[in-house]
């Protein structure tokens, strides 16, 4: 997540919501009125599995990760003007650890128990997405939509909100995102060097 990135920490629902008021500074949204916030996301996996190595029972409610997620999406979800949207998390097997990898290229051994971690995927995100900008755009609800993403996937559901009016901007948040992204955008701006600045002192 990248405001993790740029906290430094697990974000927090009061993160999350300051962000959104540093994007609505901007000087082209100081003049506009928020409808809400969304969010979207997947709750986070819970239950048990048992580890293809060990044999042993892999707790994934055991893990501060997935509290931390657990807390921000039930916060965010008790806050004025946000919408969160949820998704489905599907566990999709086992998966070798990109550090593992490295080291057994580097001299092969036997895989450990540590080597290997739970694939997880996120499904029905991306198409909640889809849906709320298409029914924004078909009810004239508002003018303007800030995308907070790098993912180009979204593209459709941009050039659909521009054929019905809409502006659609974009906030990579320092992400480097692909040229069709940028192009199907009316203007893009980068929060995280807003963010950049107030730590600085700057404003």
């Amino acid at each position: 997540m990248k405001l993790s990135a740029l906290l430094g920490r697990f974000p927090e629902p009061a993160d999350v919501m300051a962000l959104a008021s540093r994007i609505q500074s901007h000087e082209r949204l100081r003049d506009s009125r928020l409808l809400r916030v969304y969010f979207y996301d997947a709750p986070p996996m819970s239950g048990t599995k048992a580890h293809p190595l060990s044999g042993k029972p892999y707790r994934f409610d055991a893990h501060r990760i997935r509290e931390l997620n657990q807390s921000l999406q039930d916060g965010l979800a008790h806050s004025a003007d946000v919408a969160v949207r949820r998704g489905e998390i599907v566990f999709q097997g086992w998966r070798l650890r990109d550090r593992s990898l490295k080291e057994i290229r580097q001299s092969p051994r036997l895989l450990t128990p540590e080597d290997l971690a739970p694939h997880i995927e996120q499904k029905g995100v991306d198409l909640r997405i889809g849906l709320d900008v298409a029914w924004l755009a078909i009810k004239r609800i508002v003018h303007t939509i800030v995308l907070v993403t790098g993912d180009s996937d979204f593209v459709p559901a941009m050039k659909f909100a521009r054929r019905e009016g809409l502006r659609v901007y974009l906030d990579t948040m320092g992400h480097g995102v692909r040229p069709g992204l940028v192009e199907h955008a009316d203007f893009v701006l980068d929060s995280s060097r807003m963010w950049t600045r107030e730590q600085k002192g700057g404003g």
